[in-house]
């Protein structure tokens, strides 16, 4: 599927893509060799749909398939193509390097991070209010939107579902301390609730939509476009599940600015080299660590510790502290894999450890002995 709008002149089809002089002189070697560009706005098969300056393209990407599966083409890409009558396809023949990139590790065994999409400002993380809310979920989708290097908004999608204006402000709140510096917004598309503020955040720019299967993200494109460019299935009632409407990741012009990239909904959500991205959404552990005795400490037993006095206090909930360490745990193993040197801190780190464990029972033993 691809969609454009009609426009009073070419160069304003490369302008409502993101076009600005930033990329023009990315570009400028591509164009002393007669290539055009153009903005990736869906990926199929090998094959992409590009929105250039004479309209959408299909066009081959043959020529730009590294091993590298973060290296791929994605939607949001800026490429550059041949011009028409050159060749039959035509062809991808470079993308220019990304300001941004939004990618997770895939679900295989090879460890493999997976590109979701390129040159995005602001990243919509989407809830349903249909079900439960998953902080630990959310948390997860905020490492990765923080590590991108976009502005994260959290949206709770279906707040009709929710009458009582007093519960939902509750849920709100609850999300809230989970997103730190993160703006939360209970939206409906049925009731309009939210949609004006939503609307007025993606305006300029380029947004990608994220979230689980029924989440809601195909809806809220729709209306954020302005028209039905995303087909929608109903959520099942029993879990707030549905089936993945969208299957690839397609780039839309907004009416009021900017540009919207839909994604499928996405079964797992795994870190990829995340540890900045971490550090934000956990700010507040952050800060405290600063506080910490020791500059090396592990907020597990340490004298000291400001981490543990925050627990100990109730300033800083349990639950905030073990999803930082497992999420941490989870981004360090994934990058251990892929990087020897930091397997083999890790190994010295458990050795020294263990031989710390080691020394303490001794210490005790011996002073049960005397």
């Amino acid at each position: 599927m691809s969609f454009s709008l009609s426009l009073d002149s070419s160069s304003s089809l490369l302008d409502a893509h993101g076009w600005d002089s930033g990329w023009a002189a990315d570009f400028a070697p591509y164009a002393a060799q007669g290539l055009i560009p153009g903005r990736v706005v869906r990926v199929d098969r090998g094959q992409c749909d590009v929105a250039t300056a004479e309209g959408i393209v299909r066009a081959d990407t043959a020529f730009v398939t590294p091993h590298d599966p973060l290296r791929v083409v994605c939607t949001g890409d800026w490429a550059a193509v041949d011009p028409e009558g050159v060749s039959d396809p035509r062809y991808v023949r470079a993308c220019l390097p990304r300001r941004t990139a939004f990618a997770r590790s895939t679900s295989s065994k090879r460890s493999e991070g997976q590109i979701l999409a390129a040159n995005v400002d602001h990243a919509v993380i989407t809830v349903s209010l249909a079900v439960e809310l998953d902080l630990g979920r959310i948390e997860r989708f905020l490492a990765l939107a923080w590590e991108s290097g976009a502005q994260p908004t959290v949206v709770l999608s279906k707040a009709d579902l929710v009458p009582d204006p007093v519960g939902l402000s509750y849920l709100v709140e609850d999300v809230e301390t989970v997103a730190p510096g993160v703006q939360v917004l209970p939206v409906s598309s049925t009731t309009g609730e939210g949609l004006d503020v939503l609307s007025a955040t993606v305006a300029g720019g380029t947004t990608v939509l994220l979230g689980v299967s029924g989440a809601g993200k195909s809806t809220l494109a729709n209306v954020l476009v302005g028209q039905d460019v995303m087909a929608v299935q109903a959520a099942r009632d029993i879990d707030g599940k549905g089936r993945h409407t969208t299957t690839t990741r397609n780039l839309f012009v907004l009416p009021g600015g900017g540009v919207l990239i839909d994604t499928p909904g996405l079964r797992g959500v795994g870190l990829w080299d995340a540890e900045t991205g971490v550090g934000q959404v956990f700010s507040e552990i952050e800060e405290l660590a600063a506080e910490c005795r020791f500059p090396d400490c592990a907020h597990e037993a340490e004298p000291g510790c400001a981490v543990l006095a925050a627990i100990d206090d109730g300033t800083l909930p349990v639950r905030r502290l073990e999803s930082f360490r497992k999420l941490l745990r989870e981004n360090q193993r994934l990058v251990a894999k892929t990087d020897a040197r930091l397997r083999n801190e890790i190994r010295k780190d458990w050795k020294r450890k263990g031989d710390a464990g080691r020394a303490a029972g001794e210490f005790k033993r011996s002073g049960r002995l005397r």
